[in-house]
C-alpha cells in the first residue's frame, strides 16, 4: 500500500552513549548461551572438579590424617587448573566457533558496523561473552577453593604460606582463556560456518599436540614442546605456580610463542573484521 505520510518526525527515545555498543553484544551473547540447554549443562559438569576439590579440603581440614593421602597445597590448586583446560577446550568450541561465522553467514557484520559501533566495540564484545564463561570454569572456581580453604580451616594460616596462589590462579586463568578466546575468535572470523570453524580450531590443538608427540620420539627431547600450543600453556602454568618444568622448552620461547599467536590472532581479526565501503 503506499505511504501517504512521510513528514519528519523526531526521535523520542533515549540515547547511548557511544563506546557501550558492546555491552549490548555482550548481553545478547550472554543470554544466547545460556539459553542452550546442552550449554547449560557443559557448564554445570565443568563445575565438577571444583566439587570434588571441596571435599578434598574438608575432609583434609576435619581429618589431618587424611592429607597424606590427598594433600591440600600449592599443587592441589595447580592441578585442577590444568585439568580445567578440558572443559575451557569445549566451551570454546561451543560457545565460540559462531561468535562471528555466525554474523558473517547472515551477513549482518554489514548491520552491525554500519551504525555508530566501532569495529573494537564489535571485537571486543565478542570476546567478552567467550572470556566471561571461560572465566566461569577457571577463575571463579579456582578463587572460590581458596576461600573454601580459609573458611574450612578457620585462619589465613595456608594463605600466609602460600601469598604467591591468588595471583598464581588469576594469571593462569588468564593466560589460558585469552590464548583460547582470541585464537577461537580469530578463526571464527575466517568462516561463515561455525562447525567448520570448530573443527578447525580442535585441528589446531590436536594437529599441533600430534607434531610435538612426533618430534618428541625424533629427536628424543621435549625442547621441541614449542609447537604445540597446549605445551606452551602449559609451560607457563608451571612457570606461574613454580612447579619444575614439565618440558625442557625454555620458558621464555612459550612465553614468545603465545604472544606470537595472540598477535597473529589480533592482526587476522583486524582484517576479517570489516565494514562494506560504498562508492558512490
Amino acid at each position: 500500500m503506499p505511504i501517504h505520510d512521510q513528514t519528519y518526525r523526531r526521535y523520542d527515545g533515549s540515547r547511548q552513549e557511544l563506546g557501550r555498543g558492546w555491552l549490548v553484544i555482550l548481553q545478547n551473547g550472554v543470554r544466547t548461551m545460556l539459553s542452550r540447554r546442552a550449554f547449560v549443562v557443559l557448564l554445570v559438569v565443568a563445575w565438577a572438579p571444583f566439587l570434588v576439590r571441596a571435599v578434598q579440603l574438608y575432609f583434609v581440614t576435619n581429618y589431618p590424617q587424611a592429607a597424606s593421602f590427598v594433600p591440600v597445597d600449592a599443587r592441589m590448586f595447580h592441578s585442577f587448573m590444568d585439568f580445567q583446560g578440558i572443559f575451557v577446550f569445549f566451551v570454546t568450541i561451543f560457545a565460540g566457533s559462531g561468535l562471528i561465522a555466525n554474523d558473517r553467514r547472515a551477513n549482518a557484520l554489514q548491520i552491525y558496523l554500519s551504525k555508530p559501533l566501532m569495529r573494537i566495540e564489535y571485537i571486543g564484545g565478542k570476546l567478552a561473552v567467550l572470556v566471561i564463561y571461560l572465566f566461569a570454569i577457571t577463575l571463579l572456581p579456582g578463587l572460590l577453593l581458596i576461600l573454601l580453604q580459609i573458611l574450612f580451616s578457620g585462619s589465613f594460616d595456608f594463605i600466609r604460606h602460600n601469598l604467591f596462589l591468588i595471583p598464581a590462579v588469576t594469571l593462569a586463568s588468564l593466560v589460558r582463556v585469552l590464548v583460547s578466546a582470541s585464537t577461537m575468535l580469530a578463526l571464527s572470523s575466517l568462516s561463515k560456518s561455525s562447525r567448520f570453524v570448530a573443527v578447525l580450531y580442535a585441528g589446531v590443538i590436536f594437529f599441533t599436540d600430534a607434531v610435538f608427540g612426533v618430534l618428541r620420539v625424533i629427536f628424543g627431547s621435549t625442547r621441541v614442546a614449542w609447537v604445540s600450543l597446549t605445551a606452551n600453556i602449559d609451560q607457563v602454568t608451571d612457570a606461574i605456580f613454580r612447579s619444575p618444568p614439565r618440558y625442557e622448552t625454555p620458558l621464555v620461547v612459550s612465553i614468545l610463542v603465545l604472544l606470537g599467536l595472540l598477535a597473529i590472532s589480533i592482526s587476522v581479526l583486524e582484517r576479517r573484521v570489516r565494514g562494506v565501503e560504498i562508492v558512490s
